[in-house]
């Protein structure tokens, strides 16, 4: 005859309980430490953002040391509030391991973008503010910020373009304001009939006026090539990269107008159009 096994319900109800309670109060203590971390995290970065802008530190490797930090600091919070909950950090460590090779690899973008960004602090081919343009992709603009992934350019029209730092790290970039002075190089053609003399003396005159130009000595005026309708005037002088655009639209201008004053063709393709007419309209039948 089988033996009654009598189980004291009310034993394992409060052992239940008791663990359910445990595991409730870990759960919050584990939020509180996410959420009190968090806070803590982002003070810590206000106050390194403070102490690198107060070193006067380029301001791209204030915003990518600041995002770097950041997500470390919330990482670590994340395993100690993992670790509270019962969930050994070490297993946790191990089980990110083996999914290591799987998230890389559906994560290699972003990592690359992570190496970009290392890459372009460490070389600093441009600097926030600097202008920047990436040949062949029509993208170009001002350095707004260098994140942990990406890079914000401001064009001029105030648009925001974000590019990621993988990207920017294997294309070529021309960095518009890295030196302190720009070459302005301005061609334009005149009239096989012009007196080159004349026109030389009329440039000459345009660019004593230009204030911007560095080097009034250095001004050359020179025929830059013979075309086959127009001889081809070259200008070369040197300007501040603050002026440098500023000042190629006032040259500009200067030359059409001083031309149009002293009657200098600045020669240009013309298209003739003839319309002809139907032999009936050229000449009428006329009926008696």
């Amino acid at each position: 005859m089988l033996g009654k096994t009598n189980v004291d319900w009310n034993t394992v109800l409060n052992n239940y309980l008791d663990a359910i309670l445990e595991m409730a109060g870990n759960i919050v203590i584990a939020v509180l430490i996410i959420v009190i971390g968090f806070k803590l995290i982002k003070m810590l970065v206000n106050i390194l953002k403070a102490a690198l802008e107060k070193g006067e530190i380029d301001y791209g490797v204030i915003s990518f040391s600041c995002s770097f930090v950041k997500i470390a600091l919330r990482v670590l919070v994340i395993l100690a509030a993992v670790d509270h909950v019962g969930v050994k950090t070490s297993s946790f460590i191990a089980l990110l391991g083996s999914a290591g090779v799987a998230v890389g690899l559906a994560l290699q973008g972003s990592l690359s973008n992570i190496a970009g960004g290392v890459l372009l602090l460490i070389l600093k081919p441009f600097q926030v503010g600097d202008y920047i343009v990436l040949d062949g992709t029509g993208c170009e603009g001002e350095v707004a910020a260098m994140d942990i992934y990406y890079t914000k350019l401001k064009t001029v029209d105030n648009r925001v373009i974000v590019i990621p730092n993988g990207t920017l790290t294997n294309s070529n970039l021309i960095n518009n304001t890295k030196q302190d002075k720009r070459l302005i190089d301005i061609t334009v053609g005149i009239s096989y009939d012009a007196d080159i003399e004349k026109v030389k003396a009329i440039l000459q005159e345009i660019t004593a006026k230009e204030k911007s130009i560095l080097d009034q000595e250095g001004v050359k005026i020179f025929v830059s090539s013979l075309a086959d309708s127009a001889v081809m005037m070259g200008i070369r002088c040197w300007v501040s990269t603050e002026e440098y655009v500023g000042a190629k639209w006032r040259l500009n201008e200067d030359i059409k107008l001083s031309f149009d004053r002293e009657g200098i063709e600045i020669p240009y393709q013309k298209l003739d159009v003839c319309i002809k007419s139907d032999e009936t309209e050229q000449n009428p039948e006329i009926k008696g």
